[in-house]
């Protein structure tokens, strides 16, 4: 490897050599304390190498967006694409039970260690960078009020967040439209600090928030938002999803889905072993889906898709500040979460990052209305997303 790669990496072996990858000063060392560790370099894939640093049998220093992009570089040169390695599909059979399982696992770590490294709102999902260099908290702001834009909310409409995390967009909702909203969460975490955050704000008499299933949910809503909730549907439910959304939708009523997608047109996971790491140990049942995929799906779900917007770039910065955030806060956040845990989230932040700035993985925003309208009710231009005057 060392032949046919230069890369600012050091090993360490158990007996004290060192083997330096390059002429320039090592950015990251590998350090192997005992001769079978150096069997995980034999096939160093990101979920190889990744499942010995989480699990302490190799010890890894450095930055951890320069730990993915050199264990990248190792695994490119050294493995082939096909194969164990290449993008599998999964097709996890989706339970209620299931499902409330895994969205427990990834999100009830703490309120606490969310807020170490995530934005003041508590915005865990893809911010929105108008002009490329605003800080992270003014980007999920101004994510926030994108949305609300890109759905034309209406003073006193009816709102559902499916998967509302701890509230911050029907917070913003009734606080800039007065707008009666329903935020849904499987988390007991996020829905206890959701409505703790609801009361501070005096909007009890506008927000509901309910730790349900979107499956249960009944009534009709003239607007749904969905952030970073689909990935946890599964694959063969998104028709069945985009079905019941559909069903909850006025007729006149708009749709957005914000979620992550498989840049795989095959619906697989990201290369080298990535996406059987995120499995795992972050996201378990997780599943992405190519956005040719779900824009049929939502077709299947009776769901007209009149606006795509790619916002990749956004979340390879996003999860960068949050890499940034998280490192930076290090020694709290092993306080919270233990050693291992902050082992993990340290290669996934940083790893998805990565993963987004490759074009392994995308992240689009998708505005939809309920199928067999009139082509005169449809706007005629963008531009009411960027210009238009919202009530406060």
């Amino acid at each position: 490897m060392r032949q046919q790669l230069a890369l600012p990496l050091r090993l360490e072996l158990w007996d004290g050599q060192r083997i330096d990858f390059s002429a320039l000063p090592p950015r990251v060392t590998i350090r192997l304390p005992n001769m079978s560790a150096a069997s995980y370099l034999l096939r160093p894939s990101l979920s190889s190498l990744g499942r010995a640093y989480v699990e302490g049998r190799i010890e890894v220093q450095g930055a951890a967006r320069d730990m993915i992009a050199i264990v990248t570089a190792l695994a490119r040169n050294t493995l082939r694409v096909e194969g164990r390695y290449a993008r599998v599909v999964r097709n996890w059979r989706h339970s209620k039970q299931g499902d409330a399982a895994a969205i427990a696992y990834h999100y009830d770590v703490s309120n606490e260690f969310y807020a170490t490294f995530l934005d003041p709102e508590l915005v865990y999902s893809c911010a929105y960078f108008e002009q490329g260099h605003e800080d992270l908290a003014t980007a999920q702001l101004q994510k926030l009020d994108h949305i609300l834009r890109k759905i034309a909310l209406q003073p006193h409409q009816h709102l559902l967040d499916i998967g509302c995390g701890w509230g911050a967009l029907v917070i913003r909702a009734a606080q800039r439209f007065q707008a009666r909203c329903v935020g849904v969460t499987l988390s007991e975490q996020q829905y206890a600090l959701a409505r703790q955050r609801v009361r501070a704000a005096g909007l009890e008499h506008l927000v509901e928030i309910r730790l349900q299933d979107y499956r249960d949910v009944q009534g009709q809503f003239d607007r749904i938002t969905s952030v970073g909730m689909f990935e946890h549907v599964g694959v063969r439910h998104l028709p069945d999803y985009f079905a019941a959304v559909a069903h909850l939708l006025a007729d006149d009523g708009i749709v957005m889905n914000h979620g992550i997608t498989s840049s795989d047109p095959a619906n697989g996971q990201s290369p080298y072993g990535g996406g059987e790491f995120i499995e795992q140990y972050v996201f378990p049942q997780g599943e992405l889906a190519h956005i040719g995929h779900v824009l049929k799906c939502m077709q299947q779900g009776q769901l007209e898709v009149f606006d795509v917007e790619n916002l990749r770039r956004h979340y390879a910065r996003t999860c960068a500040l949050w890499s940034d955030n998280y490192e930076a806060a290090a020694s709290r956040l092993k306080t919270l979460a233990g050693e291992k845990r902050y082992r993990i989230w340290q290669v996934y932040l940083a790893g998805a990052s990565y993963a987004f700035e490759q074009d392994w993985i995308s992240l689009y925003q998708i505005v939809a209305r309920k199928a067999g309208q009139a082509a005169s009710t449809l706007p005629w231009s963008r531009r009411y997303m960027y210009t238009a005057a919202a009530p406060t």
